[in-house]
């Protein structure tokens, strides 16, 4: 059974989020919680419905577990990101203390993730802070151009060299803090702070596959970057 779009309160945020998760149960509680919080909200059972839902309803946000059948949740993820438009954030769900799907989830594309078992609360959490960042919110700040790296923070686009970069709301929020504030270093704590608006996360290593991750899409060559430097023991500094 999929759970389609569902009523929601006075004040709803008007935001959609697909819930996807083989456990019906765990499904229709994480929607519960959503609704109550005012968002629209439906529910997929594997892989191929969850593809199915997101082309009906372009989803702001995907909770997605890793373990679907059909295909699994990064497959999921992959699929939503090859969107020319409309790529909704995703919240992975992975088993506690499964180190290796986090930053395996990470390194793809994720914009954050949930350990089960979760709190419903800490979930619509996070749910609310990941649609936060991604706001395209109103902005007079010009754009930027660094030696053929072009950031428009009003149209939230990225182009190098004259070609369109494909950036999830996370690594433009981290690219865009990093550009506007050129030659300062910031530690991942900071990062975590101004960009993830967090501090109580597992481990920073989310910041560092983050910058490994916008890297490959920025940098002409990652291993030699021109942009995004590693301050040794700090932490990072955009070029100036």
């Amino acid at each position: 059974m999929i759970n389609q779009a569902m009523a929601t309160s006075p004040d709803s945020t008007g935001s959609f989020v697909l819930v996807v998760d083989d456990e019906p149960t765990i499904g229709e509680i994480m929607a519960r919680y959503l609704q109550r919080a005012g968002f629209h909200t439906g529910v997929a059972l594997n892989g191929p419905q969850a593809i199915a839902m997101d082309a009906v309803h372009s989803p702001d946000l995907v909770i997605l577990d890793i373990m679907l059948p059909g295909f699994d949740g990064l497959e999921v993820m992959r699929r939503l990101h090859e969107k020319e438009h409309g790529r909704p954030a995703v919240i992975l769900l992975t088993a506690k203390g499964d180190e290796a799907d986090r930053i395996a989830g990470l390194r793809r594309g994720a914009d954050d993730y949930v350990a089960k078992p979760f709190s419903p609360g800490e979930l619509v959490a996070r749910v609310q802070a990941v649609l936060r960042r991604g706001a395209a919110e109103p902005t007079n700040d010009p754009p930027l151009e660094i030696d053929g790296l072009q950031i428009d923070p009003a149209e939230r686009s990225v182009m190098l060299d004259g070609r369109a970069l494909a950036l999830t709301p996370r690594e433009f929020n981290l690219l865009w803090f990093m550009a506007s504030h050129a030659g300062m270093v910031f530690s991942r704590a900071q990062l975590m702070e101004h960009v993830w608006e967090s501090c109580s996360y597992e481990d920073s290593s989310t910041v560092t596959v983050h910058v490994r991750r916008l890297r490959a899409k920025i940098e002409r060559d990652p291993e030699s970057p021109d942009f995004i430097h590693t301050v040794w023991g700090v932490g990072y500094r955009f070029r100036r």
